[in-house]
Formats: structure tokens, C-alpha cells, sequence
């Protein structure tokens, strides 16, 4: 079949319809540019998204939103109107649960932990004096609606005198502390106490490698989580009805295969070819290096170097999501936990179950038998800590009347999957997993969950790994085991939508680490602002 040209002239394409795409589409499309966004998959959102099972609504990726002085400014300044309901956490450890709602709740977690390791208690009140100094900076960078969205705010004197200037020197002073404390959180724990078992609590938590500062800062983003209401694809469907009201144009089902950008032009799998004035690229940017045609740049070093470092990278941290149907009031959970709940079966911990014997079972995968890895899987099930969703609880209507949904993820690792997949028992592995979750909720949080199930069905990172067309499955981008080919640092976000090539720019999750969904929106305005100001 022969090249099919597009007329797309002076049009401004973005590919990749996350969220990063979508905030890109919807602030160039209130700026009155011809914007055409293009989504591999049939719907956007990618990751951030909630779909339909037996009248049950359920999330995929986030289960909650940071309320971090981004979200907010951003509806109000695309002029949309959202509602977003309250989502407290809770946090629990064997039998024990207390809810996670305010910074008096930061101590009530010190004493769970007091009373499960009472001879660590001076090891724990040590620690918790961090937590609270970095909960205390975190105040300082999210309890500010960020300045961005506030439209000609340099020029509005009684804001800038009275509001932005004296927040200023505390949020310069509270990111350097953020940039001092980037050591890997399990590491830095290590200073503090030598039981495994305690720096499991309160490490597994978290991605691995996290920086020390990221993970002890969610101890007080946990207490302000939003959720939207009808789950989280709502924030999707309101930002692409904004696109489309501004005149923008969405393409599903389209994967870009080739990108000149000397000639400014990308081509889809099937031979259809545009022409861009500009491009964002919000997908993986591994995909990005891989398409594009470098012929024009094979003596540019800088160019070779960056497609090195982005291919020799790999993507991060992926989950085992399982997705339970129960018979079950909503007050029986409610009497449990809040609908965002992080629980941990077994105060023993991993005990670096997650990081010694996996690397061995990955790299010698021939000579253990099927049996020795499914007693590793049973052992990392049993000792892992479970991120435990029931969007119900904060919605009422995302279940049916007098059932319950419930969402369980956990950690784990994209390359012992494919190779089990790749050995002809991942049907197995699945069902082995999604039972031995189960056994181990109906022993401990849920005693009346087998007798009340209706269904179960579960993702692996195979499975977001083929649906979102992410590196190994990556939930969040970039991996932390190895220095990172983007930027970092929160000052620089908005240099880390710059890449090597005339006209091309990049947003999203690939775009700047650590991510998430402030920085997917962050790096999509500010994507938005460079095209407009070069437009």
C-alpha cells in the first residue's frame, strides 16, 4: 500500500493521549491552535482510567489523586467543572488499623509501629522526627496553589506582594531539603535501625530504590487524597470533552511507527502520514527513540548519546492487580478501613525476599523448578504489603446496591512474569496468585470473603505492558535502580520538556522522574506553553 498523506499542515500532533497528552490538547486547544492528539489505544487516559465489570466500576492505575496545589488550579483554569470527593487512607499492619487522614494521624502510625517493634521504640521515634520535618516541607511545597495556572500573576501586585513572594523562600529552602534527602529510602532507613522487619514496614510502601524524601512525603500527602466522583476516568472524560469543545481532534487505534523530523512528519502502522508544525511526544519515550529516523543526525553526538541512555534504560516498578466482585455491604468494609487502604498481612516483612532472592530467580530462571518458584511467589505474597482500593466507599454508585468492588495491588516484577509466560504456565501463575490473595485477605482483614465472592479477574505487568504500551509494565515511568536519562530535579521540570530535536517536545511519565500525576501535568502545561510561545 502506498504513503497516504494527511492534511495536516501547521497542525500542532500529540501522541500519546494520557494525561499529559490530554492537558497539552486541552491548553493549546483554549489557545485557539489546530491540535490533532493521537492514541494508540480506543479510549485516552491510558493509566488513569476506570472501566465497567458486572455494573461495577472499577480504577486502573491511580486509585486516588494528590491533592498537591496542581489539580485544582487546573480545572479552574481549562474552566471545568469536576467534583472531587475527599479519599482518606488508611494504613494497617496484621490486625491493626488506624486511619490516615491528618498530621495527628502521623503519630498514631508512630505508635502502631512502637507497638509492634516495642524494642525499637527510641529507633522509630528517631525516624518519625524525619517524617515529620519532611511532612512539614511537603506543607510548604503543596499547600500552595502552584503560580502557574494564576494567569498574569507577575503582574497582579497584592499576589505577588502579599501571597507568592513570602511563600517563596520557604518553597526554595523546603527543595533543597528535598534534594539533599535522595538516597534510596531502604538505605537511608539503615541509619536508623537494623531490624529488617521495621524497615520493611515502612519501606515496601514504596517503589523500589524511592528517594528517601519522595516516599516519607506521601506520609502526608496520604492525608489529602482526592477522588473523583464516578472514578477516576471522570478526570478523563472532562478534559477530552474540553479538546473536542475547543475544536481539537482526537485519532484512536493509531500506532506512530516513523518519525522524519527533518521533513517534520510521522507515519502510523497503517502507511498514513502527517505533517506537523510542532510535536509533543507523551508516550514512552523508548518507542520515540526507536522510530525516529536519526540518519540526518548520525554525527550528533548529543543525539546518539541521549538515544543511548533512553534505550539502555528500562522502565520501573509494575503491579499484580486483582479485581474482586463481593456479596458484601459497603458498611461491613467501611467498619474495616477508609476506600484507600495500605495493608500489610505479616509485621515479619519481605526481608529482602523482594530483592536478593527475585535477582536470582531472574537471572538463573532454568535451574529452579516450577515448584521452588511458586513458594518464592507464596512468600512474597504472604509478606508484602497490599495497596487496597473500594471506590465505592468514597462514590456509593460505583457498585451495585449491597455489593461491594475491591481492587488489590502489589509490586511485581515485569521479568519474572515473561519468563514464567514464556515457560507455558502463566494462566497458572495467575490463578495461583489471585488464590493465594485471596486465602490471605479471607485469614486476616476479610473473614468473609471466599463465601461472599462473585467474581475475580486480575492484570499483570504483561497485561499494562500490552494494554498501555509501557516499558516492562512500568507504572511510573523510569526505573530508580539506575541514574535516570531525564531530569530530576523539581526546579528543572520545566527544561524536561526539551528534547534533542527542532519542534519535538515530551511530556508525561517518561518525561521527568519521579512521576506521577503532578508531574504528567506539569510537563503537559508546560509543553503547552513552549509550543505556544514558538508557534
Amino acid at each position: 500500500m502506498g504513503l497516504k498523506m494527511m492534511n495536516y499542515s501547521n497542525n500542532i500532533i500529540i501522541v500519546g493521549a494520557g494525561l499529559s497528552g490530554l492537558v497539552s490538547a486541552a491548553y493549546l486547544t483554549q489557545n485557539g491552535l489546530r491540535v490533532t492528539l493521537i492514541e494508540k489505544n480506543n479510549q485516552c487516559g491510558g493509566l488513569l482510567n476506570s472501566f465497567e465489570h458486572d455494573g461495577f466500576i472499577f480504577d486502573v492505575g491511580a486509585k486516588s489523586i494528590e491533592n498537591s496545589g496542581i489539580i485544582k488550579p487546573l480545572f479552574k483554569d481549562l474552566k471545568i467543572d469536576i467534583e472531587l470527593l475527599n479519599s482518606p487512607v488508611s494504613i494497617g499492619i496484621e490486625e491493626d488499623i488506624i486511619p490516615f487522614s491528618s498530621m495527628n494521624d502521623i503519630n498514631s502510625y508512630k505508635f502502631l509501629l512502637i507497638k509492634k517493634f516495642p524494642k525499637n521504640e527510641v529507633e522509630i521515634e528517631k525516624i518519625f522526627k524525619v517524617i515529620v520535618k519532611i511532612a512539614k516541607s511537603m506543607e510548604i511545597i503543596y499547600g500552595f496553589d502552584n503560580p502557574i495556572f494564576k494567569e498574569n500573576f507577575t503582574k497582579d501586585k497584592t499576589y505577588l506582594l502579599h501571597e507568592l513572594l513570602p511563600w517563596l523562600p520557604k518553597f526554595l529552602l523546603s527543595i533543597n531539603h528535598m534534594n539533599r534527602m535522595d538516597e534510596p529510602i531502604d538505605e537511608f532507613l539503615t541509619k536508623y535501625t537494623k531490624n529488617q522487619s521495621l524497615i520493611d514496614m515502612i519501606s515496601q510502601h514504596f517503589f523500589k530504590k524511592t528517594s528517601t524524601f519522595f516516599a516519607l512525603g506521601y506520609f502526608y500527602v496520604y492525608q489529602d487524597y482526592l477522588y473523583p466522583k464516578g472514578g477516576t476516568r471522570e478526570i478523563v472524560n472532562k478534559l477530552e470533552e474540553k479538546i473536542i469543545e475547543n475544536g481539537g481532534n482526537i485519532i484512536f487505534n493509531t500506532n506512530i511507527s516513523y518519525i522524519d523530523s527533518e521533513k517534520r512528519v510521522i507515519i502510523d502502522d497503517e502507511n498514513i502520514s502527517y505533517s506537523y508544525s510542532q510535536l509533543i511526544w507523551c508516550a514512552d519515550l523508548h518507542q520515540l527513540y526507536n522510530i525516529v529516523d536519526l540518519e540526518h543526525f548520525k554525527e550528533n553526538k548529543k543525539i546518539i548519546k541521549k538515544r543511548d541512555q533512553i534505550l539502555k534504560n528500562r522502565g520501573g516498578d509494575s503491579v499484580f492487580s486483582l479485581y474482586l466482585g463481593v456479596n458484601k455491604e459497603l458498611e461491613y468494609f467501611k467498619n474495616i478501613s477508609n476506600g484507600h487502604f495500605f495493608y500489610t498481612p505479616n509485621k515479619k516483612g519481605l526481608n529482602n525476599i523482594q530483592y536478593s532472592q527475585l535477582s536470582d530467580i531472574i537471572d538463573n530462571f532454568g535451574k529452579y523448578s516450577k515448584k521452588e518458584i511458586f513458594n518464592w511467589i507464596d512468600n512474597y505474597c504472604s509478606y508484602n504489603t497490599f495497596e487496597i482500593s473500594i471506590p465505592s466507599l468514597r462514590d456509593p454508585l460505583l457498585s451495585p446496591k449491597g455489593k461491594t468492588g475491591v481492587i488489590i495491588n502489589f509490586f511485581f516484577e515485569y521479568d519474572i512474569v515473561r519468563k514464567i509466560k514464556a515457560s507455558g504456565w502463566y494462566e497458572e501463575f495467575k490463578s495461583f496468585v489471585e488464590e493465594k490473595i485471596i486465602d490471605i485477605l479471607n485469614n486476616s482483614i476479610y473473614p468473609i470473603l471466599k463465601e461472599n465472592l462473585l467474581f475475580k479477574f486480575s492484570y499483570t505487568p504483561l497485561s499494562i505492558e500490552k494494554k498501555i504500551n509501557n516499558n516492562k509494565g512500568a507504572i511510573t515511568g523510569w526505573s530508580y535502580e539506575n541514574e535516570t536519562p531525564v531530569y530530576n530535579k523539581i526546579t528543572q521540570i520545566g527544561k524536561s520538556i526539551k528534547t534533542p530535536f527542532d519542534n519535538i517536545y515530551q511530556a508525561g511519565q517518561w518525561a521527568y522522574s519521579p512521576a506521577g500525576i503532578p508531574t504528567a501535568i506539569l510537563t503537559g502545561w508546560y509543553s503547552a506553553k513552549e509550543v505556544i510561545e514558538n508557534y
